[in-house]
């Protein structure tokens, strides 16, 4: 994506498109992005609007792990990602699974 702003949007269409039948379906997605805090108040703008859209996708029924990260500079961003470290995207994964996990969860529960 060109930025982080486009990722609700990318994910989006991608649900979109899984209603037709030849396009593949998503039990979830994964939203791994980052943005590095500049000089003026764009850095907010991009944070708080990209987490936002994936929010509102989430309250729309899409199943979404959060691996955009908000940082200071390129040093933080790699030590929020690596494996040895922080490993954000990992656990946007694991959250993405563990909402795909509930949400079976939830239709059993409600079928019983």
């Amino acid at each position: 994506m060109p930025g982080a702003l486009e990722i609700p949007t990318a994910i989006a269409l991608a649900e979109e498109a899984g209603r037709y039948p030849t396009a593949p379906r998503y039990d979830g997605y994964v939203a791994l992005g980052c943005v590095i805090r500049g000089e003026t108040y764009h850095f907010e703008i991009v944070s708080d609007q990209s987490a936002a859209g994936l929010c509102q996708l989430g309250i729309k029924g899409l199943l979404i792990g959060n691996g955009i990260l908000t940082v200071e500079d390129e040093a933080q961003a790699w030590a929020r990602a690596r494996l040895s470290e922080g490993d954000k995207g990992g656990g946007a994964a694991r959250a993405c699974l563990d909402l795909i996990a509930l949400k079976k969860r939830l239709r059993v529960g409600l079928a019983s």
